[in-house]
């Protein structure tokens, strides 16, 4: 073909372009550019991606920086996830900024230590209230809820896999029980407004429908959603195009129509009808039952725990979404300005259990953004026994932060439908990801605890952080969240336990470095690409 011709067909194309533009009346911007206009639009398109490789420094981004991303890429590979030449936050300005108060003399342990038993929890879930079906979770991290729908069935079998081989459990989120969640690991159920996989035609709440799931599956516990971070108090809505036959098929809805999540539950009305729903469950199945919950308003809690007071009904866990949480899409007001972050309402709510002597009888989990070991430390010292974690767990299958998850256009196949986009995700492989990402995560909360110098992370006291607060100060983690003495800290009894079945005997001088049998650490791919 002559240049001639090709350069010919160029022009062609670019004035038809061009005489659509000039007659468009919908783009103000293409009337009066033709053709250049188109720039813009494209570079807003890739504007993520733009900030994420060439603008922004590396812990300049949000919601998730670069050194944030990379860390949590290099750990699911297995590859170097170290740092070098020192930190490059600005620790001294920054107000809010962690510090971890290592101890200079304390009856360390033995780097192995976590690894011959795990880092279980240090509560039996269900155990207070005598739930039939009671257990001590075996791990301290575990994938958060993310409902099949939002994302993709390779990234739910992805996520659950991994979970089998890290030994965690997964939530299900409010989707329902799906075939992609049947891959061998433990399962937390979680039943939303919708009531999906155990409703009624008329979407009211179906016992006998819930009671079938659970005894389908590996279940483990089961979580009533009130909120979440990412949009508390709205509700969901999942795209008619979203809609598959099997969607329709897991959820009991129709195709062809936008799948909408009421804003609250119909089954209860309030928290005296809330705990009866809670024993009716927990009663019918066995199994240890909890609330999900962003924070807002705090009378819900202050009654929760006056009623609870009492100890004839309860729920057995509380997971504390903070509004920094974001799988689930929305609108920015609500992601932006609804419902408190983390640290400022879970300390609220902990505060409530605590002023009621009830601490001891409930496991907190904590969940939005704390799938980065900092952030994990601060959630344990402020009374967390448990994380969640649902971002960083996607970004360990190969989310690269594109935010696209709202228009079914992921481009990892993560957080879509599209059979094309998704298909790209091999679930066998970036299973291993998501479970080693989580072994490295547990391995490093134990090298912090033991810098800290306990034998488990749930030990880690509101004393032991320190919060800057700019110009050169700091103030404790118990000032700054206003605990009272003992507040974040196990029971006697609790704390004993735990420390016997990590270091049986007690704590004991360490005989050799926790780095020894690693070396340095080898080198690995530029962890400054983010390229997974």
């Amino acid at each position: 073909m002559k240049l001639s011709r090709v350069i010919g067909g160029v022009g062609v194309a670019l004035g038809a372009v061009a005489v659509r533009d000039l007659t468009q009346k919908r783009h103000a911007l293409l009337r009066n550019y033709p053709v250049i206009a188109h720039a813009r639009y494209l570079l807003e398109t890739i504007g993520p991606e733009l900030r994420q490789y060439i603008v922004t420094g590396n812990d300049e981004e949000r919601p998730f920086s670069r050194d944030q991303r990379s860390w949590i890429y290099a750990s699911s590979k297995q590859e170097n996830n170290y740092s070098g030449f020192g930190t490059d936050n600005d620790v001294e300005h920054t107000p809010g900024y962690a510090i971890i108060k290592h101890r200079t003399f304390a009856d360390s342990l033995p780097h192995d230590h976590a690894e011959k038993v795990g880092l279980p929890s240090a509560k039996v879930l269900g155990g207070p209230r005598g739930r039939a079906k009671a257990f001590r979770p075996d791990s301290l991290i575990n994938v958060s809820g993310m409902s099949f729908g939002s994302m993709s069935g390779n990234a739910i079998q992805a996520l659950n896999g991994g979970a089998k081989l890290a030994g965690c459990m997964h939530n299900t989120g409010e989707g329902g029980l799906s075939p992609h969640h049947r891959q061998g690991g433990d399962i937390v159920l979680q039943i939303g407004t919708a009531y999906f996989g155990c409703r009624n035609e008329d979407g009211t709440f179906s016992l006998d429908k819930l009671k079938a799931v659970v005894e389908s599956a590996p279940v483990r516990a089961i979580e009533i959603k009130l909120s979440q971070g990412a949009k508390p108090g709205l509700g969901g809505l999942l795209p008619a195009a979203k809609v598959t036959k099997e969607i329709s098929e897991i959820r009991g809805i129709p195709m062809g129509k936008d799948c909408a999540s009421p804003s609250r539950h119909t089954a209860f009305t309030d928290v005296d009808s809330l705990l009866d729903f809670v024993e009716l469950i927990a009663s019918e199945t066995g199994m240890p039952v909890g609330v999900k919950s962003a924070v807002g308003e705090m009378e819900f809690w202050y009654e929760l725990t006056r009623l609870m007071s009492k100890r004839d009904r309860g729920v057995d866990f509380v997971t504390v979404d903070g509004g920094e949480g974001g799988t689930g899409a929305s609108p920015p007001i609500f992601s932006d300005s609804v419902a408190l972050p983390f640290r400022m309402g879970f300390s609220r709510v902990y505060g409530t259990f605590a002023e009621a002597d009830l601490t001891d009888d409930v496991t907190f989990i904590g969940s939005g953004k704390l799938g980065l070991v900092d952030n994990a430390v601060v959630a344990f010292a402020l009374g967390a026994d448990m994380m969640n974690v649902a971002r960083e767990a996607m970004m360990s299958i190969g989310c690269i932060q594109s935010q696209k998850c709202h228009t079914d256009r992921c481009p990892t196949g993560v957080a879509t439908q599209d059979p094309w986009l998704s298909h790209g995700l091999d679930p066998t492989s970036k299973a291993e990801r998501c479970a080693q990402y989580i072994r490295t995560f547990r391995k490093e909360i134990v090298k912090v605890s033991e810098a800290v110098g306990v034998a488990h992370p749930s030990l880690i006291t509101a004393d032991d952080v320190d919060i800057m607060c700019g110009d050169y100060e700091a103030r404790s983690l118990r000032t700054v969240y206003g605990y009272k003495d003992g507040w974040g800290e196990l029971g006697t009894s609790l704390a004993a336990g735990i420390t016997e079945l990590m270091a049986p005997g007690g704590s004991r001088p360490e005989s050799r470095s926790i780095e020894e049998g690693e070396g340095e650490k080898p080198q690995g791919k530029d962890l400054t690409t983010g390229i997974t």
